[in-house]
């Protein structure tokens, strides 16, 4: 005789009222222009012909280790490699937060994960919205350190694509001292290195940054990523990351990736990015169902348009995939659309224009 079994009355209570993360890939489309994952459009050429799939990977691979702690200008001691920036947001809050007693804090708009993760482990969340202009609300964040572990500070923000103000970023730094990780979220660091905070880890021992071979080493279905922190935090995680968080395959590509010869190729790519991000917003500018092209320093660019519905909807049926941020604060009429090839691009600017 069969049971009934109901898999969802046996889930946590915060999990049976969650909602997931909408991934570019969760949320689907038949598209033959991806431009809502913020991916590079081309796939890199890496070669693995390992032999040893029968043995356990390294826990750390040092090689992988050693060549981001190089590219870094960090030592080994301060680089943690896992799967993805994404597992680094949740051994964070896994290591450093009790639930029901300790919260995360964000400021949206942002990269939705964060909010994703506490609320996964049942972590209280605190939202300090930013300011008009992106920038952080510096008052409102001293208001709310009570209880307050681990603040998230994407910078360049994703989806707004500004970089947030060193200045800022510092004073967070000092008044969370002694009670608080800030983590700032450098996945797309890349393409504006010269705002990176990681000279800073020797001197605040309670940054941490999160960085990615997602974006500008064109390597998303890798799932690779960092955490750089003082070795007392690393050693902190170390203690609850999974046995294995590398499999052989990606440890060997993502070594391949930070050589001498990937960095050399990524600048490269980053370049192209560039080109190809001024070309896209200069032409978006010209036309008249654009209400506002946001600066960036990214691989994206964030687009307020008259009627962002409708021309999501337009190029979706085109086959055209962008990103819809209408549902984040302030970002009514938003779209976020990834830098694509030249073709891409114009493809993009085609089926807008035919809106007007």
């Amino acid at each position: 005789m069969s049971q009934t079994f109901n898999a969802a009355s046996l889930a946590r209570e915060n999990v049976k009222i969650m909602t997931p993360y909408m991934s570019a890939r969760r949320l689907g489309g038949n598209g033959d222009v991806w431009l809502n994952a913020n991916e590079y459009p081309t796939a890199p050429d890496y070669q693995f012909n390992e032999r040893n799939l029968n043995r356990y990977p390294e826990a750390q691979p040092a090689e992988v280790i050693q060549n981001y702690a190089a590219y870094a200008g960090i030592s080994p001691e301060q680089v943690l490699v896992c799967r993805g920036a994404d597992e680094s947001i949740e051994l964070l809050i896994r290591a450093f937060c009790e639930p029901g007693k300790d919260a995360v804090m964000f400021c949206p708009p942002t990269y939705g994960m964060y909010s994703v993760s506490a609320e996964t482990f049942g972590v209280e969340q605190k939202k300090i919205l930013s300011l008009p202009d992106w920038s952080l609300n510096i008052p409102s964040i001293r208001e709310n350190l009570s209880n307050t572990k681990l603040i998230y500070i994407c910078s360049p923000n994703n989806p707004t694509g500004n970089i947030i103000d060193n200045k800022a970023l510092l004073e967070v730094l000092d008044m969370a001292a002694g009670r608080a990780l800030v983590v700032v979220d450098e996945a797309y660091i890349e393409f504006c290195p010269e705002f990176s905070v990681a000279s800073w880890l020797e001197k605040y021992p309670n940054l941490v940054i999160l960085r990615t071979l997602s974006k500008a080493f064109a390597l998303a279905g890798l799932r690779c990523g960092f955490t750089l922190a003082s070795p007392e935090v690393i050693e902190v995680l170390l203690k609850v990351i999974a046995p294995y968080p590398l499999s052989t395959p990606v440890a060997v590509i993502a070594a391949q990736a930070l050589n001498n010869d990937g960095v050399t190729t990524m600048k490269k790519r980053v370049e192209g990015i560039r080109k190809n991000r001024i070309a896209l917003s200069e032409a978006l500018r010209e036309l008249s169902v654009v209400e506002t092209v946001y600066p960036s320093e990214t691989n994206y660019i964030l687009v307020r348009f008259k009627d962002g519905a409708r021309v999501f909807k337009a190029l979706w049926d085109q086959g055209i995939i962008l990103r819809d941020q209408s549902k984040q604060p302030g970002l009514v009429d938003c779209l976020r659309i990834t830098i694509g090839t030249e073709i891409e691009n114009v493809r993009v600017i085609e089926a807008i224009k035919a809106l007007c």
